[in-house]
């Protein structure tokens, strides 16, 4: 029997909204890194997905990811066009809240996935294959990823993966997405300074302020309820990103004799990816551990493993969401604690064994390959219909003006000229 609770109702109301308001933070975040005649390129990106992925979703998106289970590979049509998705509880999801209620959170979480890969190809993917590439990817990667992790039947969630708020779903799978785009789409064209890049420090920090902020609704509402299992989630996102940051910094100042704002900030994000499957089943004390790692390791693909690799990975895609993503994952099964969630397990170090570690290094390794054999075949498919990157004049004269015909600042147009 289930029943409404006011109180989980009001809490993930509450957390849906603190992760829609992730999206215009990362907008905010990617227009503050990217130079200035490409800031509201990389900003309607976001937006774009905000749109797109509602639609998506309402018409057979959610009924795919969540619906009742075929093959353990997919949902079925059952909720087509949301048919069913009311207000009365669904007792799989969410016991205590409307059905409705889960939709519109684990939407959010669905838009601001694509908005994430679109800072790999920043500053030369054409608008026109970006719509075209969240419609896909969206669709036929996202949505059965979802399945497989969080949707009753999924082969992922069968064989005991513990991914609390989208370690795979929504950190691996943008990371990895984003390295394959990066490499199909190629580098972009050099033009004036280069280090110019961020352009607008002040937004990068106060759109990652807006990331923590909402990453404390993007955590905690996995707990479906108000409850100590949010509560736990809240700390462990709070304490991870604290010690993200240190390990960040501490790791730069001995690699280059420096501590910049930038890395401080990057560091913040990195250790939230990391902490994002794993804050509701790891103690306090292992979320600065987690975190602290992410910051460092983060920060090793971002200034080391890039230049080796010869990518361009423009706003560090990869680096951050990707090997954060990957860390957090397999953290989990080392750190998880049955005692503080009995959804969850003992992980290696709580006596589970070393068997959580291999189920979450298999999600892992199968989130690798199905997103980066997906995203290759999708921009290929793209690349038939419309070009996917923008000329060498298109990124000369930038991506606002090219393919919006607006520009963010246009009363310093001449500063621009110069500069950029």
């Amino acid at each position: 029997m289930t029943a409404l609770d006011t109180g989980d109702i009001s809490f993930l109301v509450v957390c849906t909204l603190l992760v829609f308001l992730m999206t215009p933070g990362l907008a905010l975040f990617y227009g503050g890194m990217v130079r200035k005649r490409n800031v509201l390129s990389i900003m309607m990106q976001s937006y774009a997905a905000m749109g797109i992925v509602t639609v998506i979703w309402v018409l057979f998106g959610y009924s795919l990811a969540f619906g009742s289970d075929y093959g353990h590979i997919i949902g079925g049509l059952d909720w087509l066009g949301l048919k069913g998705v009311g207000l009365t509880p669904n007792p799989d999801y969410a016991p205590t809240i409307p059905h409705l209620l889960f939709f519109l959170f684990q939407l959010m979480f669905a838009i601001i996935t694509p908005a994430v890969i679109s800072g790999a190809t920043a500053e030369r993917m054409r608008f026109t294959a970006f719509v075209l590439f969240i419609i896909f990817w969206s669709t036929f990667v996202y949505i059965p990823l979802a399945h497989w992790v969080w949707g009753v039947g999924g082969w992922m969630r069968n064989l005991g993966v513990l991914d609390f708020a989208g370690g795979t779903v929504v950190e691996v799978a943008s990371g990895v997405s984003g390295l394959v785009a990066a490499y199909v789409l190629g580098k972009r064209l050099k033009i004036g300074y280069e280090w110019n890049i961020p352009h607008h420090m002040p937004n990068v920090l106060f759109g990652g302020g807006l990331l923590w902020f909402g990453w404390f609704g993007f955590n905690s509402g996995g707990a479906m309820g108000a409850n100590g299992v949010a509560v736990l989630a809240l700390g462990t996102t709070q304490i991870a990103g604290a010690t993200g940051m240190i390990g960040w910094a501490m790791l730069e100042w001995l690699h280059r004799r420096q501590i910049t704002v930038f890395g401080a900030v990057s560091g913040i994000i990195s250790a939230l990816v990391a902490i994002t499957p794993a804050a509701g089943y790891v103690s306090t004390v292992s979320a600065l551990l987690i975190g602290f790692v992410a910051g460092g390791i983060c920060y090793l693909a971002v200034s080391i493993l890039k230049a080796k690799l010869g990518y361009d990975d423009a706003l560090d895609v990869f680096g951050i969401h990707g090997i954060g993503g990957t860390w957090g994952t397999i953290a989990t099964g080392i750190f998880a604690d049955l005692s503080l969630n009995p959804q969850g397990k003992n992980g290696w170090i709580n006596g589970g064994g070393f068997e959580p570690v291999l189920i979450q290094l298999s999600a892992v390794i199968a989130t690798y390959l199905f997103v980066g054999i997906m995203t290759f075949v999708i921009l290929k498919g793209i690349a038939v219909i419309t070009p996917l990157r923008a000329s060498d004049e298109e990124q000369v004269n930038g991506l606002d003006l090219t393919q919006h015909r607006e520009k963010a600042y246009p009363d310093f147009e001449l500063s621009e000229n110069v500069y950029m």
